[in-house]
């Protein structure tokens, strides 16, 4: 039996004298400032946000909770069943209160889509992963795979013509040099949870 959503993502129990991370969902530890690469899938890997009305939603909320929230987001990419991405957060309270920000995010999603698609009740949220960079070579590949994701899944030929991604966004902001050094970095090893289908339809 899996755990629900982000509500039990605490859960521990014991064995002996030692306390042991429940197997089933991934354990946060997200209490220090710094940058994180944060991944979120839907229930089952369901299609809930197909379509460009609903990916723009999904992209437009997604700024801007992070935003709200003072995180400094440097790279993104939406689909119809997951989200990837790459911000930095200041402070260690702010970095504390990551489940809660996304708690929040996929409850007002939620809410939005099944009454779109008129349901009730539906699951729509599973969970999270996030990793803290601690590495520039990491931090500097993280954010190629963010930017190249849609490449990656076969959705575009090339980054910046995918619109709810940071690639053209990033392409237009930062310097020409900027750009090469990032999409040089390798990330075919990188080690992420990423086994999502998204659905050509966006």
């Amino acid at each position: 039996m899996r755990l629900p959503l982000l509500t039990r993502y605490r859960i521990h129990y014991r064995f002996g004298m030692h306390e042991v991370a429940w197997p089933h969902a991934p354990v946060h530890r997200v209490s220090e400032a710094g940058t994180y690469f944060v991944t979120c899938g839907t229930y089952k890997k369901e299609h809930h946000f197909r379509g460009r009305e609903r990916c723009g939603v999904v992209q437009r909320g997604l700024l801007q909770t992070l935003q709200q929230a003072g995180w400094r987001l440097e790279a993104w990419a939406v689909f119809s069943n997951h989200y990837h991405f790459v911000a930095h957060c200041p402070t260690c309270e702010s970095a504390a209160g990551l489940p809660a920000m996304l708690r929040t995010f996929h409850a007002k999603l939620g809410t939005w889509v099944n009454k779109l698609d008129k349901v009730h009740d539906r699951k729509v949220w599973y969970n999270f992963w996030e990793t803290r960079l601690t590495f520039q070579q990491s931090y500097l590949a993280r954010l190629n795979y963010v930017h190249q994701n849609a490449v990656h899944h076969g959705l575009v030929p090339a980054a910046n013509q995918y619109p709810w991604c940071s690639a053209s966004w990033f392409e237009r902001v930062a310097s020409v040099a900027k750009v090469k050094s990032i999409y040089r970095f390798k990330c075919d090893r990188l080690s992420t949870v990423d086994e999502f289908e998204p659905s050509a339809d966006w």
